[in-house]
């Protein structure tokens, strides 16, 4: 082809693939096929019709299988049978190559004698799969057609000992990449559950050992294919990556509500990929262990020696691969997973998918597809109220521990957990826009329950736990504050399985008040009486305490690990020490007048006669944090509670947000703050008395070692004479920690609120804002400016998000009146906004 015609041919393929992408007139499947075909087109017309004979362009990988998205690479290969000269085939490659370039698209180029395809199969396993999907463009058919039926032949030959390493490829690529279902960035394409496990199962079904489960393949396929196109056209990049700010504009060009409801279609996609490819490897390893039993028996009877008992042996035993062990009524052990018995009549058994469940789970067994579909046709509803045998099973199936989480997935790919459940379905694979969360709604459910049937031995009804931790955040389905609608729900469920009307009362109140302990732990001041008094009136029993305190730490623990620690670990169990007190009839006896240790009496006195800072780090591995970390931590867990930093000084205006600056500047992150006036007895001091500012941190080092006292104390009193600029300083950190600034939603706006009837010793402040270096700096400048004195702090972060918490008083001491709380409110939130 002349350069003339070449040219133009480019122009007119631009054109048509142009008007293709923009016209929108066809959908993702019909768009996919009409670009491969007008792609086909062209590259066969930029060889010509002078195609020597034994060449042939050929198609693969994607490409291959005509999934062309619109930013997709172009994966060709040039095949010849080695008659014609080199120079004639590099001629012939330039011919294709150069005109894609030109275009700007990305290319996967080979040129390949049949023998060097194989060769090279051999060696890498995705060029093997790239010829499994090889398609004819151009030139010679029989030789593209010699090279498909060589690879799928040779493919099937050495599967028993390419599938292995296939599935390892798989595993692999999920620990580099994650499980797309619980990202809130997938990678549509090698995330778990990306459109590589589709590669993967249709390589297995092609190997003729094993076939993935049908079912919603082909819709799942194509939702992230849809989704994956929609990505290209609105970034104009060959990305995989579902990036948040890309989510919204996505969704839009796809019809959908809003990015949560895109994520939900990529999530419902990725789980019925993930539980495809789950199924279909279990049957892989089957099918190997019996092929590799076979082998050996018949290596034995080859050799004349029989092959003799052998106690314990498993799928060696080829005779007793069809063995069924009874597991429940109507359950069977079979090959390794839970069946159906022969004798189970599912239409007449309500109860049958609860009993296999939970017979599957307490054996440590997988649920058979065949079964798990079988009962999905045939087994009829449960009678609402659940008879108790269902109501047992149930809560049996919610304490196997990690066993469950496969079991409960077999039950909801054949759609019987929303039968039980009929709210389910409102939070299935439902997002958590919250970082600290590894799961969607749904599995963190369900991981929670795993967490609780840990703990069952410290509470006296187990199963109000477990069915507890598996409704508390069913209310998230629904619109307003998601414990609130949750109560209603976990009573509704309650009643419908079954429960009676106070055990429907005590889940109902679990789940209203699942983030009491945690919230009021961290964020309040546990010496006040009104705090104690508070909880105690929200729980109402010490039985309900002691179910509220194990589901607090199962659900913690589920969330992640910035959600638990032992140091909230001991927080929690002070703050249920202190209030099964006050259930069980203790008063709640008014904050004690504060005695100060000997350290913090040496420190003030020192500070008097300086009337300078005076600083004290030490480790902190004493009082109610560590006790409750020794108690509740895991064994084996490690983790440091932090240090302890005291620092005694003369009253005077400007200590908080100086001390925070500094803390900031040294890059400690703050876990609680505790500021009181040490009173000194007549003696100590030239006068008859005196006192001083006491400030009690609980503070970690962000990453590193700790500074040193002496570091500190120099930028303090550097900090209070005004000549450390701490707000620049901290200006250009915060700088530096935004980075350039990128596409996408910016953080919420700071929320500033007060907390009514929370204390009788001062106003309680509750500042969220979007967590940054020199935050408690800027709120603690705030509120000097406001005039208000800070009696004590509690500061918490997870992800990006600080939840700081300031018992607030007047310069008299005593808590402000509505009126001006209000306007506190209102004039720090602005001034941090």
């Amino acid at each position: 082809m002349t350069t003339e015609k070449t040219g133009a041919a480019e122009e007119s393929y631009a054109a048509a693939r142009l008007r293709l992408l923009q016209e929108g007139a066809l959908d993702g499947p019909s768009r996919r096929a009409a670009l491969s075909g007008l792609t086909d087109t062209w590259l066969a017309g930029l060889l010509g019709d002078g195609i020597p004979d034994g060449v042939a362009l050929v198609a693969v990988g994607g490409y291959g299988r005509g999934e062309l998205s619109p930013r997709s690479d172009l994966d060709l290969l040039l095949l010849h049978d080695g008659r014609t000269a080199g120079g004639g085939i590099a001629a012939l490659a330039d011919r294709v190559w150069y005109p894609v370039w030109d275009l700007g698209l990305a290319l996967d180029h080979s040129v390949r004698t049949p023998a060097e395809a194989r060769k090279a199969a051999e060696d890498d396993l995705k060029v093997q799969l790239g010829l499994l999907d090889a398609r004819h463009l151009a030139g010679d058919p029989a030789l593209t057609d010699g090279l498909r039926t060589a690879a799928y032949a040779r493919w099937r030959a050495q599967a028993p000992r390419r599938l292995p390493e296939l599935r390892e490829m798989g595993e692999e690529r999920a620990r580099r990449h994650g499980e797309l279902r619980f990202l809130l960035e997938p990678d549509l394409k090698e995330a778990r559950g990306g459109l590589r496990e589709v590669t993967a199962l249709r390589a297995v079904a092609a190997s003729w050992l094993a076939d993935a489960p049908r079912e919603g393949l082909e819709e799942a396929r194509r939702t992230l294919l849809d989704v994956r196109d929609a990505l290209h056209l609105a970034t104009g990049r060959a990305t995989d990556r579902l990036a948040l700010q890309d989510q919204d504009q996505v969704a839009s060009a796809l019809g959908l509500l809003d990015a949560d409801t895109l994520l939900r279609h990529v999530y419902e996609a990725a789980r019925a990929l993930s539980y495809a490819s789950e199924v279909t490897w279990r049957e892989v390893g089957r099918v190997l262990r019996a092929r590799g039993g076979r082998t050996r028996l018949r290596g034995l009877l080859a050799s004349g020696a029989g092959p003799g008992p052998r106690p314990g042996a498993g799928p060696a035993s080829a005779s007793g691969a069809g063995e069924r062990t009874p597991l429940a009524e109507g359950v069977v052990e079979h090959e390794g997973e839970a069946a159906l018995a022969r004798g189970a009549r599912p239409e007449r058994d309500p109860v049958l998918p609860l009993r296999a469940a939970a017979a599957a789970a307490q054996a440590g067994l997988p649920l058979a597809l065949p079964a798990a579909r079988k009962m999905a046709r045939s087994v009829p509803a449960l009678p609402v109220p659940w008879p108790q045998e269902a109501r047992e099973e149930f809560v049996t199936l919610l304490g196997a521990g990690e066993a469950t989480v496969p079991v409960w997935e077999a039950l909801e790919a054949a759609g019987l957990v929303a039968r039980m459940l009929p709210d389910w379905e409102r939070v299935r694979c439902r997002p958590q826009r919250n970082p600290v969360h590894l799961f969607t709604v749904d599995r963190h459910l369900v991981e929670t329950a795993v967490r609780a049937s840990a703990l069952a031995r410290r509470v006296h009804r187990p199963d109000l736990l477990l069915v507890a931790a598996l409704l508390h955040d069913m209310g998230k389905g629904w619109p307003g504050d998601h414990a609130v609608t949750g109560a209603t729900i976990a009573r509704d469920a309650a009643a419908r399985m079954g429960f009676g009307a106070a055990d429907a009362e005590t889940l109902a109140t679990l789940v209203r008040h699942h983030l009491l302990l945690i919230e009021t732990a961290t964020r309040r001041d546990l010496d006040d009486p009104a705090t104690l008094r508070s909880v105690a009136r929200a729980v109402g029993s010490p039985e309900t305490l002691e179910l509220l305190h194990a589901l607090t730490e199962a659900d913690a623990r589920a969330t992640g690990p910035a959600a638990w620690s032992s140091w909230r670990a001991g927080l929690v169990a002070d703050l249920v020490a202190r209030t099964g007190a006050v259930l069980s009839g203790a008063p709640a006896a008014p904050a004690a007048p504060y005695a100060p240790t000997a350290e913090a009496e040496r420190l003030g006195i020192e500070a008097w006669r300086t009337a300078g800072p005076v600083l004290a780090l030490r480790a902190h591995a004493d009082g109610a944090a560590a006790r409750g970390a020794a108690a509740h931590a895991p064994d084996g867990e490690a983790e440091p509670v932090g240090v302890e930093l005291q620092i005694a000084l003369p009253d005077q205006p400007g200590v908080l947000p100086a001390v925070a600056g500094v803390l900031a500047l040294h890059r400690l992150t703050v876990r609680s703050a505790d500021l009181r006036l040490l009173e000194l007895s007549p003696g100590v001091t030239d006068a008859a008395g005196g006192s001083v500012l006491l400030l009690t941190w609980r503070v970690a080092a962000a990453y590193g070692s700790l500074p040193q006292a002496a570091r500190l104390r120099a930028d303090l009193v550097r900090a209070l004479d005004g000549s450390l600029a701490i707000a620049a300083r901290l200006a250009e950190r915060e700088a530096a920690h935004r980075g350039p600034r990128r596409r996408g939603t910016p953080p919420p706006p700071p929320r500033v609120t007060v907390a009514p009837d929370t204390s009788e010793l001062a106003t309680v402040i509750e500042v969220r804002a979007q967590d940054a270096p020199g935050l408690l700096h800027r709120i603690g400048r705030a509120l000097e400016g406001a005039g208000v004195r800070v009696r004590s702090a509690r500061v918490s972060t997870l992800g990006a998000s600080a939840v700081d918490v300031f018992y607030v008083t007047g310069p008299e001491g005593a808590p402000l009146a509505a009126e001006e709380a209000a306007g506190l409110a209102r004039s720090l939130e602005a001034e941090l906004g």
